[in-house]
């Protein structure tokens, strides 16, 4: 069985393409010390599927940025619009990273080399922590102590558990003391994929899109807890949708 077909990211899995979302791009390099202020352009039709959520979570994290004034903010989904409208008309210099697409891309691009034997099997750690480890030497790569605030989303449910133990504490050194970030958390595993964006101070928009990985797992109270261990603050908001918003602050 190959490499995707284990991650559930085979032939069987549902993976079509579609309009790119409205997007910014960043300016500068990615190892200036302050990230830079994302740039416009052009917008691209409002996606279907598209329900806003209450956001308690999104509440909590915005009254622990404020005060804070030109802020530094990592955003790990699709770079839309409005929410890097939101954050830099704040004053905060936004930065974004697709993490889970290019996770995907990772992995798809290992299961051809491996295909194709350009590396030996003796050569290649195909282990999950090796899988993380080449993965993470070429994305997040951001100076120590960059980022005031990180929003995470839902990605951890669609990694690996060694992947997304990895990926915290990558996040975590990039966080400055004293910094927050906002994860989610299904409470089962979730029927389709949804992506996230901020429609106002209390509301978040979901948005339906095909599935770029299959939920791996589904991560109970004292596992987040661990995975989050040097977080010395963690604050959580159930909603009857099942998912579970959760606050750290370093």
């Amino acid at each position: 069985m190959s490499l995707l077909n284990k991650l559930g990211m085979g032939h069987g899995a549902r993976d079509v393409a579609r309009p790119a979302p409205e997007r910014l791009s960043n300016t500068g390099s990615r190892s200036t010390q302050v990230p830079p202020t994302a740039v416009g352009s052009t917008r691209v039709p409002e996606p279907q599927g598209t329900t806003n959520r209450v956001s308690n979570g999104l509440k909590e994290f915005l009254w622990n940025l404020d005060g804070l004034g030109r802020g530094t903010l990592l955003d790990l989904g699709a770079a839309w619009q409005t929410t890097l409208s939101f954050f830099i008309e704040r004053g905060f210099r936004v930065t974004s990273e697709d993490l889970l697409r290019a996770w995907k891309d990772f992995l798809v691009k290992e299961e051809g080399e491996i295909r194709q034997a350009t590396r030996t099997p003796d050569s290649l750690d195909v282990t999950p922590a090796g899988r993380a480890d080449r993965f993470l030497r070429s994305n997040l790569e951001y100076p120590v102590a960059s980022f005031d605030a990180v929003l995470l989303w839902d990605l951890l449910d669609y990694l690996e558990p060694a992947m997304a133990t990895k990926t915290v504490l990558a996040l975590t050194e990039l966080l400055r003391p004293g910094g927050v970030l906002l994860a989610m958390f299904h409470s089962k595993k979730p029927e389709g994929f949804q992506r996230y964006r901020v429609a106002d101070s209390s509301t978040l928009q979901m948005i339906s899109a095909p599935v770029l990985c299959p939920a791996q797992r589904v991560y109970q109270n004292r596992e987040i807890q661990d995975l989050f261990g040097r977080y010395r603050t963690m604050k959580s908001f159930v909603a009857r949708d099942q998912l579970r918003e959760t606050l750290f602050i370093k």
